[in-house]
């Protein structure tokens, strides 16, 4: 056995970042499992939900499709979007949302439809929804308002985010998405939408006790933050911020390490960004300072893809996107350090029981 291939991670968020994170771990561990939100509402997500009944199946697809090992043609046909002149509200729909639907009523469970996305998209790492309740995202703004539904909760123009929550009593975590997690060596959370994907997985009970149950038993927890501020969620939010955000949901001492970009792209990419809103996040020592007295440890280094065109994204405003390679290293590199200091300790623990060495004695 290859044990240097052998440690298990847990990514979670959503249909991108978690998949940008798997896909860099690929050439350091075969076993890997992904645990998205099922939360969205806006968008060709939102039309099927609205439509089927369904928990949001778009992120699941994402990530299902991104990794999937089938032929080009089939993963290609899943990211279709629909498009017709009496379509109506489902002009745009993506082919895989409808067919997780069709598979939902076909089998009479999301669960099961997601099973068999998987096994017909064969991805190198497992897919699974955070829960399997049909639930949405709901904010409480700064000044006391409510925003219902992940749409409503990311719409910009709006008082900063306070707290969010799900709007049903009785959410619970996939049994196996607890199992995966209590089970994992590395889990990292992240990159994605603060509020409305990393956090939205955060919340589902089950999940942060998960953490805290991998933590007890040696499991290192980590957050890639993201490259820049996103409208409607984290405007003017720095890099302390998002992590004082994520140890607030977790719960002090669950997060070990945080990830962070220090590359700057080019000037035209950077002021691009800035017009839709999106302002790059800098790492200074007064943040590393706050960050510090999270108890979280800093790994920064230039994180983000060297290309620089500008991407058409359906509905969805572009970014700064992580490169999976670099991602990958610095995590493999987190695990193989952790390791390393684990075996130094416990040698250090034998060679004093072995001579009799106590302690008090030093």
């Amino acid at each position: 056995m290859d044990t240097a291939r052998d440690f298990k991670v847990v990514a979670i968020g959503g249909g991108v970042g978690a998949s940008q994170v798997m896909l860099g771990l690929r050439q350091y561990t075969r076993f890997q499992t992904g645990v998205i939100s099922v939360m969205d509402s806006g968008r060709s997500t939102g039309v099927v939900r609205g439509a089927f009944n369904v928990p949001a199946p778009g992120d699941i697809r994402n990530a299902i499709v991104t990794l999937s090992q089938a032929e080009p043609v089939l993963k290609d046909l899943f990211q279709h979007r629909m498009v017709g002149t009496r379509l109506d509200n489902f002009n745009g729909v993506a082919f895989g949302n409808l067919f997780l639907a069709a598979l939902t009523q076909m089998t009479g469970s999301f669960e099961r439809a997601v099973v068999e996305l998987n096994r017909l998209l064969n991805p190198f790492a497992e897919i699974l929804p955070v829960t399997l309740d049909n639930t949405h995202l709901c904010a409480e703004l700064v000044d006391g308002s409510i925003r219902y539904e992940e749409v409503s909760v990311r719409g910009i123009q709006k008082p900063a985010i306070r707290r969010v929550y799900l709007r049903d009593d009785g959410v619970q975590a996939y049994g196996p998405v607890t199992e995966a997690i209590k089970g994992a060596d590395l889990i990292t959370i992240g990159p994605g939408s603060l509020f409305t994907t990393v956090i939205a997985c955060l919340i589902v009970p089950g999940i942060r006790e998960a953490i805290e149950h991998a933590r007890d038993r040696g499991a290192t927890v980590v957050y890639v933050c993201n490259t820049t501020t996103q409208p409607g969620q984290t405007d003017g939010v720095t890099i302390s911020d998002h992590i004082a955000e994520i140890v607030g949901y977790l719960g002090p001492g669950n997060l070990d390490y945080s990830l962070i970009n220090t590359g700057v792209p080019a000037a035209h990419v950077i002021e691009r960004h800035r017009r839709d809103g999106l302002n790059l996040l800098t790492l200074s020592a007064e943040e590393l300072r706050k960050i510090n007295d999270f108890g979280v440890e800093v790994v920064a280094t230039n994180l983000i893809e060297d290309a620089s065109e500008s991407r058409s994204l359906w509905n969805k405003v572009d970014t700064v996107r992580h490169d999976p390679t670099r991602v990958g290293l610095e995590l493999a590199g987190l695990v193989a350090a952790v390791a390393a200091v684990r075996a130094s300790a416990t040698q250090v623990v034998r060679g004093a029981a072995e001579t009799g060495f106590s302690p008090s004695q030093a």
